[in-house]
């Protein structure tokens, strides 16, 4: 397979839970308004260190997407999905953006973030109300 290389950031860095690799700024965050299956989830302009699976339509709170959901290159984790395409005009804005789940990353301040009794296990995705 070969050696492993993992782009290293400065700043206020989340980064995965499992294996510390560097996944995005805290400056690149366009929305903290994101939810998922597990709680909360950030959307982010730009990360690093990951790979994208294949590209699937799925129906979310705010209506159809393409997406892909994206893994991290140090250790393997689905951290959460890229916006491909949005199929309503008022949803575009995320396209090429990025969603990771909070519950799998550690914060800026080393915090792990973890699933609390009040969060809904039920449905998915997001919510930027």
């Amino acid at each position: 397979m070969g050696r492993l290389f993992l782009i290293s950031l400065e700043g206020k860095i989340y980064s995965c839970k499992h294996c510390q690799a560097h996944l995005a700024l805290s400056h690149d965050i366009v929305s903290k308004s994101f939810h998922c299956r597990h709680g909360k989830a950030y959307l982010f302009d730009k990360i690093v260190n990951v790979t994208a699976g294949n590209k699937e339509e799925r129906m979310m709170l705010t209506g159809l997407h393409t997406v892909s959901d994206i893994f991290c290159v140090g250790c393997g984790s689905n951290i959460g999905w890229k916006y491909v395409s949005a199929h309503e005009k008022n949803q575009k804005y995320k396209e090429g953006k990025f969603v990771l789940e909070r519950f799998k990353l550690a914060g800026p301040d080393g915090n792990r973030y973890w699933i609390t009794h009040d969060t809904h296990l039920g449905g998915s995705d997001d919510d930027d109300s």
